[in-house]
This record gives structure tokens, sequence and C-alpha cells, in this order.
């Protein structure tokens, strides 16, 4: 395959190709500094305040993350994507700043604020930017682009960092990468703003309020949104306990290092998956791909439940890679489903919702484990029945 053939089949356009630069190294900055932000805190906050402190890092991490969606939706449609991009690039800046400047606990997490949700509040902008560059016959190969160079950064970006921690220590090396996550965000910028085509000029009104916008949400949209969270409740409720119980439940536990490696055999796996379903997803139907994705987060609570050893782990991992295998068809179905001239405030809005909700599984799951590990296991297969049975029931598709 020539490389004209396959930028076409991969549906490669000049926006697209700033928006997947963009990705690439404002992500990397924000993994190279942000994973080590709790031994930075451990240095920065005496005893008791640091444990306060890595605790609310984490609840700021999955609360904001939460909460950023809807507005980044709201600004990507009030501003245009590229504008909004723009100025959801300069709070990371700011919050880098803060962090670099002011060497004290609370500043990490006041910059945390600005730039530890930036995927979150991006993501709506970028699948609007998405939805208009790439054509509807390859919109799935457009998201499943994204999703795969997401994972760059996320496995360089902790190398990265360690080697300046290795270098300088923790705190020298925490505020080296953040110089550097700098440099990487005004260098996006500027790849943003000669790559990104400015969006078609239009006269909508961006909504503010999500509860009239909930009311526009198409009924297909408000399915696929009930059967999603039914399925994270089925990822999320177990989730923290997965390496507790690889490595200390079990009848022969891993140890910590074989884990790591039954976690790469899991990234590996969806990997390999994103570009053929995107492919055949968006030449076959998007509901088919979305539906298999969802009996995958159903069967990962069993087959961990019966893996006892190493040898039944690694099928299992496998298994929970391919969550992953329509993950992209689902962003892009969202975008199909959702109306024309709402698309961004759409997609952030049923990303606060779904979040919002999801949120309590951890806490449910903490409880169910304290009763018995494998009633909290068999819960959570239990809500992934129902999320995929809703699904195949009510779940729409767009031919």
């Amino acid at each position: 395959m020539n490389a004209s053939r396959l930028v076409d089949f991969l549906g490669l356009r000049r926006s697209m190709a700033g928006l997947l630069s963009m990705v690439v190294l404002v992500g990397l900055g924000e993994h190279m500094a942000e994973r080590f932000l709790p031994l930075y805190l451990q240095q920065l906050a005496p005893g008791a305040a640091a444990v306060f402190a890595i605790g609310a890092l984490a609840f700021l991490d999955d609360f904001l993350s939460a909460l950023y969606s809807f507005p980044g939706g709201y600004l990507s449609d009030r501003l245009g994507h590229k504008r909004a991009l723009l100025v959801f690039n300069l709070l990371s800046i700011l919050g880098y700043l803060i962090v670099i400047f002011i060497q004290r606990w609370w500043a990490v997490l006041l910059g945390a604020a600005f730039f530890i949700s930036w995927s979150a509040i991006s993501l709506p902008a970028m699948m609007e930017l998405i939805s208009q560059t790439v054509p509807k016959t390859k919109r799935t190969m457009g998201v499943s682009l994204h999703s795969l160079v997401r994972r760059i950064p996320k496995t360089l970006g902790p190398v990265v960092g360690g080697a300046f921690i290795a270098l300088g220590g923790v705190v020298a090396g925490v505020r080296w990468a953040f110089v550097v996550a700098l440099a990487l965000a005004v260098v996006a910028i500027y790849l943003q703003q000669v790559l990104i085509a400015d969006p078609p000029a239009t006269n909508r009104r961006a909504e503010r309020n999500p509860f009239r916008l909930y009311c526009q949400m198409p009924p297909g949209l408000r399915n696929l949104l009930v059967s999603d969270i039914l399925i994270r409740f089925c990822e999320r409720i177990p989730d923290s306990f997965v390496v507790i119980w690889a490595t200390r439940h079990v009848l022969a536990p891993v140890t910590e290092f074989q884990f790591g490696w039954l976690s790469a055999i899991e990234q590996i796996t969806a990997v390999l998956c994103y570009i053929p379903v995107a492919h055949y997803a968006d030449r076959f139907g998007k509901k088919p791909f979305v539906l298999t994705t969802f009996v995958f987060f159903t069967l990962f609570p069993v087959a961990l439940l019966y893996s006892q050893s190493l040898a039944g782990l690694i099928p299992a991992f496998v298994l929970r890679g391919l969550k992953e295998f329509g993950e992209p068809t689902r962003k892009a179905l969202i975008m199909d489903l959702a109306p024309e001239d709402r698309k961004a405030a759409m997609f952030g809005l049923y990303y606060l919702i779904r979040d919002v909700i999801v949120a309590f599984a951890a806490f449910g799951g903490a409880l169910l484990w304290a009763v018995r590990p494998e009633l909290n296991l068999l819960v959570a297969f239990g809500f992934g029945v129902l999320g995929t049975v809703w699904f195949a029931a009510r779940g729409r598709d767009l031919a």
C-alpha cells in the first residue's frame, strides 16, 4: 500500500495531523509530570498533610474529569473547536507555571485544577473536529486513530519523567518535567494554529443549560448512555482491586513484576484492535462492534473470578484488552447520534452524566470487596449483563 492510499485508508487530513500532533505533545507533557505528583507532594507536604494532598489530587482528577466535559463541549460550540483547543492549552500552561514557580503542596493542587483534566475538557472539541474533518465513512477510523495515538504519550511520558527524577531527584526532576511539558504545550499551540483549519461559520447559539440540552438528546443516544453507565459500573466496581486479586488473593499469586507484564499484554491487545475494527465498523455499521465490546466488558469479571494462576490470568487480561475493541466506535456512534448543530456540547453532556454517576461505583466496589471479593466480581458481572442486554434490545445504529 503506497503512501497516498494509506493516507486515504486512515482518513488523514491536514487538520487531523494537527490534532494528533497536539495529542502527542500535550499528552507527553501531561503524563511525564502528572504520574509522579504523589512523590512530589510527599516531598513538599509535612506528614499527614501529604496523605491529604495525595488524596485530594486523586479526587480532583476524577471529579474534574467528570465536570469538565460539559464546559469543554459548550466552549467548543461557542468558540469553535480551534479556538476552544487554544484556550484549553493555555489553561494547561497556566497550571504548569503555577507548579514551576510556587513550590508548595497547595500550589500543586491549584495548578492541577488547570492541567490535570486536559484530556476530559478537550475531548468534546476533538470529537467535533474529527466529525467535521474526516468523511462520515471514515469517522470511526478518525476516532480510532485519536485513541491509538493517545497511548503513545501514556507509554513514553512516565519513562521520560522517571529519567528526570533519576537524574535530579524528586523535586528537581518533577519541576524539569513541568518545564518540558510547558515547552511541548507551546509547540502544540503553534502546530494547532498552523495545521488545523478554521471551522465553518455558523449562526448557532451554544446551549449553556445542561438540563435544556438533555431534552434535545435523541432517544438513541439516551439508550446508549444508559447501557454505557451500566457497563462502566461493571468496569469500575472491581477496577481498583484487580491488582490485589492477582497478586494476593488467587491460589497461585503473581508477582508485581508479572502483573506489570499482564498490564502490558492488555495494552498491546487494545492497540492491535483499533485499526481493523475501525475499518469494518465504518463499512458494516457500529452497533455490532459496540455490542461486542460490551460483551468483553461483561466477561472480564467472570474470567478473573476463575483465574487462579498466571496461566489463567494471561487470557483474562487479553480479554480485558479486548474491551477497547469498539470503544472508538462507541465515541463515533455518539457523534453520529448527536444533533448536527450540538455535537460537541452533546458529547460533553454525555460524559458529564456518565462519569458523575459512575464515580459512585468505586465506593460500592469497596463495600462489596469488604464483604467478599468474589461478590465484588459477581455484582460487576451482573451490571455488565444488564448493560449489554439493554443495548442489544434498545441500542440504535445509523446506516
